[in-house]
């Protein structure tokens, strides 16, 4: 039962043990702790002061809507931004401010130039305001660090009419070679476009005639071709029937001379003209009946029918005067019916050779439109995908000037400064503190590096004491049980100096944290 109750004591914090060691290591805790807390607070106040100039510079929104004008940058300001502070973190735009403002340069120590614009670039800092609202960049802070204050502010201010002066540079830049660019691939769409636009000119001078919109035309030539080669046909078969009466007639003619003349009886000339004239009214009454009067071929009947009937009473005035006569001479007489009948036969068969001319002439023209109207489907077909390629060239040219026009319009608002720009809100500061070091900061670090210390002291000097100070140090060291203990004999002396040795103890405490409060008050005076 007592060991149970010793294991749960010794599982209890053992709150009065640390109280005793607190006691007997109390200057071994204060005096390493005022050392140490000395020692960094002190450095504070040794370490060659920075001063922090700072600027504040305002992302201007573009004065022209983008409704109008769209400009033609990126419009990530956080990449743009990047890429602005690595372009003016470089190492000739760092050397030139270097050289300029003479910076890095003590005399004391030679650097080499990139090691001075290294030290610059740690010296430089930036920081971005951002709107709460959608955490776009509204405004950034531009910091720069140096031992002299008017150096910080002169170098700060080179970095403003940097970043302002690089961002409207930048900005004119890429928009001309967005311009400029665009311009290019303008070009070559515009050749393109040319290529295309030859091609199909030259399809179409190759085929012309044969072309889709031209079909109508042709099917319409080809009816008119079709439609006049039958008309020329029914004349050509008129013509034909002409000369065979022609010369039926002539024959009849002919053999009248060699017939004798016989009074009283009728020339067998004059019937067959008669029923050639029955057979031509014949053929009129039945044209007649299917064609109006206008038709060609009921015309031409109607000129044949009154020929051969002027011709017939040529012939009948001939016959009498023969028999008048008594067998005068038959011979064809210029003027003679006999003479007319083979003129209108020689006019005959030029007529019927021109005809035939004719409709051969028709017929090649017909075979050339059919051959037009059957190479349409395919000539169509090449047509419409050179017209894809045109359409499709022509489109890339519209919308390549399109954007042109609107990206030349981007850059002369660049170029007005009219776009998004950077304004200083805040000149560069002179700072008439320093930044660094902050004693008050450095205080605080010293008081937790002396409490560390401290600790670290006093436990070693409790680590490395062999003395019992406990019954249960003595009940932990022994294996037997303690039976009883003997107590501290202590004089009036011993008293005295034990309360002269803490007073002691106590007041120093009191002065090194005394001290500590003053140090921080002047920290913070001067911070």
């Amino acid at each position: 039962m007592v060991d149970l109750q010793e294991e749960q004591a010794a599982e209890k914090p053992d709150f009065q043990r640390y109280l005793n060691i607190a006691r007997r290591r109390q200057m071994q805790f204060v005096v390493p702790l005022f050392i140490g807390w000395l020692l960094v607070w002190g450095s504070s106040w040794v370490l060659k002061p920075k001063f922090k100039s700072s600027t504040l510079i305002l992302v201007e929104e573009p004065t022209m809507p983008k409704d109008y004008v769209a400009p033609n940058v990126s419009d990530d300001l956080q990449d743009r931004m990047q890429s602005i502070t690595q372009q003016i973190l470089s190492r000739t735009r760092l050397l030139s401010i270097i050289q300029n403002l003479h910076l890095y340069q003590d005399g004391r120590t030679k650097r080499s130039p990139e090691e001075m614009v290294e030290r610059m670039r740690k010296d430089i800092a930036i920081d971005l305001v951002r709107d709460t609202r959608n955490n776009q960049i509204t405004a950034f802070r531009i910091f720069f660090t140096a031992h002299d204050p008017h150096v910080a502010q002169e170098a700060t201010s080179a970095l403003k009419d940097l970043f302002i002066n690089e961002t409207l540079k930048s900005r004119q830049e890429e928009s001309q070679g967005t311009t400029k660019f665009i311009e290019d691939q303008l070009k070559d769409a515009s050749a393109q476009l040319a290529a295309q636009e030859a091609k199909v000119h030259d399809y179409q001078a190759t085929h012309q005639g044969a072309l889709p919109e031209q079909a109508t035309s042709n099917l319409q030539i080809l009816s008119g071709l079709q439609a006049q080669v039958q008309n020329d046909q029914d004349a050509l078969n008129a013509a034909r029937q002409q000369r065979v009466l022609l010369q039926s007639q002539l024959d009849q003619y002919r053999s009248a001379k060699e017939l004798p003349v016989t009074p009283g009886v009728m020339p067998t000339g004059l019937t067959a003209m008669d029923v050639n004239l029955a057979t031509l009214r014949a053929q009129l009454v039945d044209l007649s009946s299917r064609y109006t009067d206008s038709y060609p071929d009921v015309r031409k009947l109607k000129e044949q029918i009154a020929e051969t009937q002027k011709q017939r009473d040529q012939m009948a005035a001939l016959e009498k005067k023969n028999a008048g006569v008594g067998g005068s001479s038959m011979d064809a007489a210029p003027g003679s019916p006999q003479a007319q009948l083979e003129s209108q036969l020689q006019a005959n068969k030029l007529e019927i050779a021109n005809r035939e001319q004719a409709i051969t002439g028709l017929q090649q023209r017909i075979g050339e439109y059919e051959g037009r109207l059957n190479a349409t489907p395919a000539t169509e077909q090449q047509l419409a995908e050179l017209n894809r390629g045109y359409d499709q060239s022509k489109a890339n040219y519209d919308d390549l000037l399109k954007k042109k026009n609107a990206s030349e319009m981007a850059t002369s608002m660049e170029e007005l400064q009219q776009g998004e720009r950077f304004t200083m809100l805040d000149p560069p500061s002179l700072p008439a503190k320093p930044d660094f070091p902050n004693h008050l900061m450095f205080c605080g670090l010293g008081l937790a590096v002396g409490i560390a210390f401290g600790v670290l002291v006093a436990g070693a000097f409790e680590f490395l004491d062999d003395r019992l100070y406990s019954e249960k140090e003595i009940k932990n060291l022994l294996p037997v049980s303690v039976i009883s203990e003997i107590p501290d004999v202590v004089n009036t002396t011993d008293e005295a100096n034990n309360k002269r040795v803490m007073v002691i103890n106590w007041a120093a405490t009191a002065a090194v944290f005394v001290v500590i409060l003053a140090a921080a008050a002047i920290s913070y005076l001067h911070s």
